[in-house]
């Protein structure tokens, strides 16, 4: 190359990556500004109300997951407080790092502005990935180790650099302190290596020293688990043997998988898992093809969660977006830029379907007019909203419900008086709104509640939530129905009886392992 061509080279180079950085900037801030607006409607998840609650028990574990989440939920407490649109902000900024992250594994890959856009614009407008970062759970941060930890692959692959499975061990090591599920990804990749050549970082030291960093990070939890038995384990047992979940077949799960990742994406993703496997500039990369390939399969066996393999999509969002830009190289610019703006525009019509953008009356006739829904999760009888939504209303509603109850006793017998939940939605309400009511913190049998125990109370005057007459009539001398909780927007089995009961049969405390509930 002549000299005198080199700077206008340099400068043509520095503005397509200025171009590409601005183009990202914006989808991110994007992905932003639609989780801070929408994160402020309907009410609060009852997951959310959970992981609230055992943010005031830290522990190094719990019955339905690891311990990052109650941290997370922690801080945001002693930060911002528990307002909705506080406890929504750290899953926002997760949600918008998520596309600036899709848009760097582009760019490692050899990706330029296109593909970098289109990478960035595929994790913005699939419905998945809105929903799941839209709420304050684990699945709004699982993305983030598992694509982190393939970004870091990819500069150890292209740099050479073995120090880097270092802060490998340590993000997988907090993956696995957030969600159980880093252990699947993990395995996908330490397969990966073995199916390829990039498995001659297994003769090296630096891998085994990030594996041993990671399990560190993890060993409490570990040891936790150990102490109480694996309470996990049973709970995915008792799952399984009650049928909750919606039971899909591969073809199933993979539709589904489709319509969420958002259709116009399909062509993307599977380019990725070609980039990976067959491409002659991702051959290297092979290993985060198997990686992709293992996780689905191990979750399509054992639990196919819709949502569950949505963590590993951006990954092939990425490589694909790579091949794409390739093929359409010679393409004029308004054949390029067809697709993508078909995707922003496909992608603001689904929007509405996976986040509150719209009111509740407003949503119904839209999705009616559509003849689109959320897929469903469990088999639990709907109301008028998919539960991902209709589990965001009557929570309050509820508490002032039972505060009124809780009132009505006389004044000496308030203190001895317990209110029992059935589940961690209703005993997390509880523990969320109640003060402000004036009601003491809720117990329940359901998930960690159940370790939590009966909190001193003995059973001579209990507030039941939801309870069976019958089945109360039991166990209490007196038994009195006082009120009666429902939402038009709720889930139906939230529309349930309140009774007033005196005189346990026996001791709370003796019979509080009758009451465990781990589903």
């Amino acid at each position: 190359m002549s000299p005198s061509f080199a700077p206008q080279v340099h400068a043509a180079r520095d503005r397509r990556l200025l171009g590409a950085t601005a183009i990202v900037a914006l989808l991110t801030a994007c992905k932003l500004a639609v989780h801070l607006y929408t994160g402020r409607h309907y009410g609060y998840f009852v997951d959310e109300l959970y992981y609230l609650a055992c943010s005031r028990h830290l522990d190094w574990g719990y019955v339905d997951q690891p311990p990052l989440i109650a941290v997370i939920a922690w801080l945001v407490r002693v930060l911002l407080g528990d307002s909705l649109a506080g406890i929504r902000l750290l899953p926002a900024i997760a949600g918008a790092a998520e596309v600036a992250l899709t848009a760097m594994i582009a760019r490692e890959l050899g990706g330029r502005r296109f593909a970098q856009g289109v990478a960035a614009l595929a994790a913005l407008v699939a419905p998945g990935i809105l929903a799941g970062d839209n709420l304050l759970t684990m699945n709004a941060f699982e993305p983030l180790f598992w694509i982190g930890c393939a970004w870091l692959l990819i500069r150890i692959v292209k740099t050479g650099n073995p120090k880097l499975w270092i802060w490998f061990g340590v993000l997988a090591g907090f993956g696995l302190e957030n969600k159980y599920s880093m252990l699947i990804w993990g395995a996908g990749i330490v397969l990966g290596l073995v199916l390829t050549p990039q498995r001659r970082a297994l003769a090296g030291p630096w891998l085994w020293m990030g594996g041993a960093i990671a399990f560190l990070l993890f060993l409490p939890n570990l040891l936790w688990n150990v102490a109480h038995h694996f309470p996990f384990l049973e709970l995915q047992a008792n799952i399984r043997r009650s049928g909750r979940d919606v039971g899909l077949t591969p073809l199933a799960f993979f539709v589904q998988e489709i319509v969420t990742m958002h259709p116009l994406n399909l062509p993307l993703w599977l380019a990725g898992l070609w980039f990976c496997f067959f491409a002659e500039p991702g051959k290297r990369f092979r290993a985060l093809g198997w990686a992709w390939v293992f996780t689905a399969a191990v979750i399509v066996a054992l639990s196919p969660r819709v949502y569950y393999l949505y963590p590993a999509f951006p990954i092939l969002f990425a490589a694909g977006a790579v091949l794409w830009e390739v093929w359409l190289s010679r393409r004029p610019a308004w054949q390029k830029l067809a697709w993508p703006a078909l995707m922003a525009a496909t992608g603001a019509l689904l929007a509405p379907i996976a986040i509150p953008v719209l009111p509740p009356e407003t949503y119904i006739r839209y999705t009616r007019a559509l003849h689109l829904a959320q897929p469903r999760i469990e088999n639990h009888r709907l109301g008028p909203l998919p539960q991902l939504f209709a589990d965001q209303f009557g929570w309050e509603q509820m508490a002032a419900t039972v505060a009124r109850v809780y009132h009505t006793l006389p004044p000496e017998v308030r203190p001895k008086t317990a209110i029992f939940g059935q589940n961690y939605g209703q005993a997390g309400a509880i523990d969320l709104f109640g003060p402000r009511y004036g009601l003491p913190p809720a117990i329940s049998g359901h998930q960690n509640y159940f370790l939590w125990g009966p909190r001193g109370y003995t059973g001579e005057s209990v507030i039941v939530l939801d309870g069976r007459l019958e089945d109360l009539e039991t166990r209490f001398a007196q038994v009195e129905k006082v009120a009666r909780v429902e939402h038009p927007y709720s889930m139906p089995y939230e529309h349930f009886d309140v009774f007033y009961c005196r005189g346990l049969k026996a001791p709370l405390s003796e019979i509080w392992p009758q009451v465990k509930r781990w589903d």
